[in-house]
C-alpha cells in the first residue's frame, strides 16, 4: 500500500524542509526557545497593558518590538534554512528549492 503522506518525488526532497523535521544543536534550539518565550512574554505584558487601559502609544510602541522580535526570529530561522535546508538542495540538484526560498522570504516581508 502506496504512503499517500509521501509525494512521489520523497527521495529527492530535502528531509529537513518537507517533513517539518529539522535537526538542530541543542544550544541553537535553546536560543531560539528563549526568544520564542521573551516574545511571549512581551505579548502578555501587552495583554495587561490593555487590561490596565494603559496608553495607546506605549501599548503601539511595545506591539512594534514584538513585530521586530518576531521577524529578527523569521529572519534567523531562514538563514538557517538557507545555510543547510536550501544550500544542501542546491548541491543535490534541485533548483525548486530556490523557489520555495523566494516564496519564504516573500512571507516574512
Amino acid at each position: 500500500m502506496k504512503d499517500t503522506k509521501t509525494p512521489d518525488n520523497a527521495e529527492n526532497l530535502c528531509e529537513c524542509c518537507h517533513h517539518k523535521n529539522t535537526p538542530r544543536d541543542a544550544k541553537v534550539q535553546k536560543q531560539l526557545q528563549n526568544r520564542v518565550n521573551r516574545i511571549i512574554g512581551q505579548l502578555g505584558g501587552i495583554k495587561n497593558m490593555i487590561d490596565d487601559n494603559r496608553y495607546c502609544g506605549d501599548i503601539l510602541i511595545q506591539i512594534g518590538a514584538v513585530e521586530s522580535a518576531l521577524q529578527s526570529l523569521g529572519y534567523t530561522i531562514l538563514q538557517d534554512h538557507m545555510q543547510t535546508c536550501v544550500s544542501e538542495e542546491v548541491k543535490k540538484g534541485n533548483d525548486e528549492i530556490l523557489t520555495e526560498a523566494v516564496e519564504l522570504i516573500k512571507k516574512l516581508k
